[in-house]
């Protein structure tokens, strides 16, 4: 797998590897992500209107998955935050299952408390919010009705 600090790192083929490991590994990947709760989205470009698949961390929280996006501490927010917030409709893949879902900006106290569950798992994600100046926006998604 890729280094995403090497200076000739690509984003997509290093997102397309995860993705391929997890999919052949009922969910699990190593490297970077050993151990660390992992999930495909699939979610709609804003502008593309094409499918696009990224691989994240994610926090479990009963029936929800809760998505953060810091985009590794970055100014800018990731570009599946826009898509979702344009098309909240998603697939979500975790392990061998796949469901249809919505997602929604979880803001305020519940919105802290959930980063601040997010940052005892994995310490990493204090360190992106220390980096930017931008408020990291959370998710909270949910399985659709079937």
């Amino acid at each position: 797998m890729s280094d995403p600090n090497s200076p000739d790192f690509e984003p997509k083929s290093f997102n397309q590897q995860v993705i391929d490991e997890f999919r052949a590994n009922a969910g699990k990947v190593g490297g970077m992500f050993e151990g660390a709760a992992m999930v495909l989205i699939t979610t709609t470009g804003a502008k593309s209107g094409r499918r696009i698949t990224n691989p994240l961390v994610y926090l479990p929280d009963g029936d929800r998955v809760v998505l953060i996006a810091s985009n590794g501490g970055n100014d800018k927010h990731p570009a599946w935050y826009h898509n979702l917030r344009a098309n909240p409709d998603l697939t979500v893949e975790i392990g061998t299952e796949r469901y249809e879902a919505k997602a929604e900006v979880v803001s305020g106290a519940e919105r802290d408390e959930l980063y601040a569950r997010m940052v005892e798992i994995m310490p990493g994600f204090a360190e992106y919010q220390a980096k930017t100046s931008r408020v990291i926006p959370v998710f909270a998604v949910y399985r659709s009705a079937a």
